[in-house]
């Protein structure tokens, strides 16, 4: 399945709809403005929240926070040992972890599991201007979630970029 993203930065108060390859609206990252921390939920068309992510507060590398329910879901910082700088984990609350790399600011980079490619993130192939696509590999993959970590990364990647 392929999701198409706006490419835009996100922000406080940044609301967007993603869409499939036929242009519906699937996902709505809804910003959220006025929040001491950077805060982002991804819902369905009906408005229901599917994804709450945020950045950890108190961290000593940046962290985000995806949650489901109210339930801690999963935890994406940047890997510490690594070669390439656009390399970041994602660490599953059931001890799974993904592996999100590739050129992150330019939106090619994939994200793996156990060395399976789940989903890909790319601008090649697209002709709409500033849109990036997410190509969810497997079926059984949860959709929302490789999504958020789409967003999450990229959101990562854009604050190191200013801090630099």
């Amino acid at each position: 399945m392929r999701y198409l993203v706006r490419d835009r930065l996100l922000g406080f108060g940044d609301d967007y709809w993603i869409e499939d390859d036929h242009g519906n609206k699937v996902f709505l990252v809804d910003g959220k403005a006025m929040r001491l921390r950077d805060t982002f939920e991804l819902k369905d068309t009906q408005g229901r929240v599917l994804i709450d992510i945020h950045r950890k507060m108190l961290a000593l590398r940046d962290t985000m926070i995806i949650e489901r329910d109210g339930d801690p879901l999963a935890t994406i910082k940047r890997k510490r040992f690594s070669l390439l700088r656009n390399h970041y984990r994602v660490s599953l609350v059931d001890g799974t972890e993904l592996d999100v790399s590739g050129k992150i600011l330019d939106r090619e980079f994939a994200i793996d599991y156990d060395n399976e490619l789940l989903a890909q993130i790319s601008r090649r192939r697209l002709h709409v201007r500033e849109t990036y696509g997410v190509d969810v590999v497997r079926e059984d993959a949860d959709q929302a979630l490789l999504i958020a970590v789409a967003v999450c990364v990229i959101h990562l990647a854009e604050k190191e970029r200013e801090e630099d």
